[in-house]
């Protein structure tokens, strides 16, 4: 069992989404379940047993009829009893049945207690429990099959296995502190080297995963500028496949961000339209203006959008030269179904630093040249083809990974140095155990399973 202990008193708590629906479900997990279940079906259940019964109040008169499900401990969901009321799913009818759990002396579950009691009982361990509240949250097909290979196990497999290869490489390593007076033979030495080797290849093809994954769970936030009326809310739209912004002649349309989320081989692109940048007296619009500069900030990415011409490359200019120095940057020459390709010469572009010359060439309108700028978002966002396997990665994750990464590395480095390459491999050991839960804060705990939702 994990060294957090945890209450068994009882908790319920509604588990199915808020609103009207066909079904309803109120979870109880906890000591005092058989009890509780007596007196509100009035009857004993038989395990794992869908049951047709009705759930009593405390005069003995049915709140509602539905199936009850019973899961003895340890075969349950929290490894503790578990029971499963399945009713009408609507909300008077779910706040009377959890109201009548309360009057049996259960409490109400605080958000990710069920899978909080389940990390602590030792039925997921931390990665896998954090991967529950992913699957729930994922926003793609992509991102759900990237949450549920966490949710089975197969992320803290490969990492069992390189706690398991560090291990035994440590076992090596440390026989030859504690005979210092052997020779160390070549084929040993060999062996060392050959094992390190073994592991730092799966420590990169899982950090390449999960980096991946990374992707799949924050996306890009990628703002779209220019001046006014070169098209930019008319390329939001084209992204989007909807209209989601308003598209008029008149300069200055858009005065507040329009946002459009759009996936990209299940990567979550945030796209957000902004108020055209110019010269302007009307309070609203300087106001708006104002807005895009302080989005531009925080953007990972962003469109600069360009009428097409022959002078295609001199408004801009100002505009790039102004951009923070790391946000990545694409010029996009609309229009170009009626002005044809855009002239870019050096001088149009002169003092456009080196990194900030690509440019794309694109018709809002008609489609042209769109794959190529989605191409270059996921680019931007970091995304690979063939991303199959990878894991919806937490940015702890990544961050356990990139420092059992650098121990390595440092170990890799320290020939001959016997006690100090055990010790990063040590290191290592401890960043790995991190990610599983094996060594975990209670801070740390009450911060992911807080973010979970009630009933989970």
């Amino acid at each position: 069992m994990n060294s957090l202990s945890t209450s068994k008193n009882l908790i319920a708590a509604i588990a199915t989404a808020p609103g009207r629906g066909g079904i309803g479900v109120v979870r109880v997990s906890g000591r005092g379940v058989k009890t509780l279940t007596l007196a509100l079906a009035g009857r004993t259940l038989k395990p794992r047993q869908a049951t047709l019964t009705s759930f009593l109040d405390g005069a003995g008169i049915a709140i509602d009829q539905g199936i009850a499900l019973f899961f003895p401990a340890p075969y349950s969901y929290t490894g503790e009893d578990v029971l499963e009321l399945q009713g009408h799913g609507g909300p008077a009818v779910m706040q009377r049945l959890l109201r009548r759990c309360l009057e049996l002396g259960c409490s109400i579950a605080r958000p990710g207690e069920f899978t909080e009691r389940a990390f602590l009982n030792d039925k997921l361990d931390l990665a896998q429990a954090e991967s529950v509240a992913d699957l729930i949250d994922a926003s793609s097909e992509e991102a759900a099959k990237s949450a549920a290979r966490i949710l089975t196990g197969e992320f803290s497999a490969c990492v069992h296995e390189l706690n398991r290869r560090l291990t035994d490489l440590r076992m090596h390593v440390e026989a030859c502190i504690d005979f210092p007076e052997e020779e160390i033979d070549p084929a040993d030495r060999a062996a060392q080297e050959s094992k390190l080797q073994q592991i730092q290849n799966l420590q990169a093809d899982l950090c390449g995963k999960a980096k991946q994954g990374a992707v799949l769970r924050d996306g890009l936030t990628v703002v779209l500028i220019g001046r006014p009326n070169v098209g930019k809310s008319s390329l939001l739209n084209r992204l989007a496949g909807e209209e989601v912004a308003i598209v008029t002649p008149i300069a200055g349309t858009t005065r507040d961000h329009v946002r459009a989320t759009i996936h990209l081989n299940g990567v979550p692109i945030h796209l957000i339209d902004t108020a055209g940048l110019r010269t302007t007296d009307d309070e609203v619009e300087k106001i708006g203006i104002a807005r895009t500069w302080a989005t531009i900030e925080t953007a990972g990415a962003a469109l600069l959008i360009t009428e097409a011409g022959e002078m295609a490359g001199i408004k801009e200019a100002e505009i790039l030269n102004r951009l923070p120095g790391s946000l990545p940057v694409v010029s996009i020459y609309n229009k170009i179904d009626l002005y044809g390709p855009a002239i870019v010469s050096r001088e149009t572009r002169r003092g456009v630093p080196h990194e900030r010359q690509m440019a794309i060439q694109v018709s809002a309108l008609m489609g042209d040249g769109i794959d190529e700028l989605r191409k270059w978002l996921l680019d931007v966002a970091g995304w690979q083809p063939g991303g199959e396997g990878v894991f919806l990665a937490r940015e702890r994750h990544l961050q356990a990974l990139n420092e059992a990464t650098t121990h390595i590395a440092t170990a890799s480095a320290l020939e001959g140095q016997y006690e100090l390459f055990a010790e990063e491999l040590r290191l290592a050991q401890r960043a790995f155990s991190r990610i599983t839960g094996e060594f975990t804060s209670d801070d740390l705990l009450g911060e992911i399973f807080s973010r979970f939702c009630v009933g989970k």
